[in-house]
């Protein structure tokens, strides 16, 4: 090919495609411009640089820098298209973007209601000098019960109202615990393992999961979350008991709500009490306390003669409810976000 004829081609080529970007209306139609003369596979600059390899080896070097000078103008042409539609308004009449106008705040998410009110029980303690602790969810039956002054013969231990783990003999496993493995049915463990290494005095609240196998309704789930409260020194006794819970429940539901204590029994502590608070005519029962049995003392090494203590422990479903007026704890975790975007 005649170098006149490839660069007559080239400025044809230069023509029509200027014509085409200069007329392109919206971004459909520069993008169908764009691939027609500057697509990489089947573009028309492409077809022309075929014709490179045609011209006489002394017209190269003139053909190549006509054909660079091309290429050049079209990309210089389609970025002024570019521009040219981004500052042009929308067909439908809408006004062109204002970059300095707010922009539409997106939609976040929040911290799940429970978890808000651990957080916020947290530091309720934390101003009445209780530290938090945690302990695993999964349990062997020493720090589930028997430290905890429950007897092998007790209900509390049927296999029917705890959640065991089944373990299966795996090749080349490590052998497995001598004692069975359940999902804990109390937070009560943390503050057996927290004597078992700390000697008195012990200050500490543990707040996590536990799992029962109740029928779930308006106050009972399989899981659920407790707050549990531990103090151990000397001279510990029933009126801090119920000071610090009085405190707890007027600075967490407010100084209208009334709080009262029913004799009960639990094995881990004597004497025992249940736990009601109130507003107005109705009472709902939030946990069980009372002081720690001396037996669960002697089992973390402790002399129940030089120390003694209470322990508390409700349930944060409970407390979370009584204080939004929520009548179902189901509701919290049936992931309704109509629910859930109430808190």
């Amino acid at each position: 090919m005649a170098l006149s004829e490839f660069v007559a081609d080239l400025d044809s080529l230069a023509a029509a495609a200027q014509a085409a970007l200069g007329a392109a209306a919206d971004a459909a139609a520069l993008d169908a411009a764009r691939v027609e003369f500057l697509g990489a596979k089947s573009g028309r600059l492409k077809a022309v640089q075929k014709g490179l390899a045609t011209i006489a080896g002394p017209d190269k070097p003139a053909a190549g820098k006509r054909f660079n000078e091309v290429k050049q103008l079209l990309e210089s042409a389609f970025a002024a298209a570019q521009a040219r539609l981004a500052e042009t308004p929308a067909a439908s009449g809408s006004p062109p973007l204002d970059i300095t106008l707010p922009g539409h705040r997106p939609t976040l998410g929040h911290l799940h209601p429970i978890t808000q009110t651990i957080e916020e029980l947290k530091e309720i303690m934390g101003r009445l000098g209780f530290t938090v602790a945690d302990g695993p969810e999964i349990e062997d039956e020493w720090h589930n019960f028997e430290a905890l002054n429950i007897p092998a013969d007790h209900p509390a231990r049927d296999p029917l109202e705890n959640f065991y783990l089944a373990t299966a003999a795996v090749t080349g496993a490590p052998p497995a615990p001598s004692s069975p493995l359940l999902l804990r049915s109390q937070t009560s463990t943390v503050q057996i393992r927290i004597m078992e290494r700390q000697p008195p005095p012990v200050r500490i609240i543990a707040l996590g999961r536990v799992y029962r196998p109740d029928t779930a309704d308006a106050t009972h789930y399989p899981m659920f979350h407790q707050i549990e409260g531990l103090l151990v020194d000397r001279g510990v006794t029933m009126a801090d008991l119920k000071s610090v819970l009085r405190l707890f429940a007027t600075s967490y539901l407010g100084r209208d709500v009334h709080i009262r204590f029913r004799p009960s029994f639990f094995p881990f502590t004597e004497p025992s009490v249940e736990v009601d608070m109130s507003w107005g005519e109705r009472w709902i029962e939030m946990g069980g306390a009372g002081m720690v049995d001396p037996n669960v003392l002697r089992a973390v090494g402790y002399d129940p003669e030089e120390v003694t203590g209470f322990a508390f422990g409700l349930g944060v479903e409970r407390v979370c409810a009584r204080r939004h007026g929520v009548t179902d704890i189901r509701e919290f975790y049936k992931n309704d976000v109509r629910f859930l975007h109430q808190f």
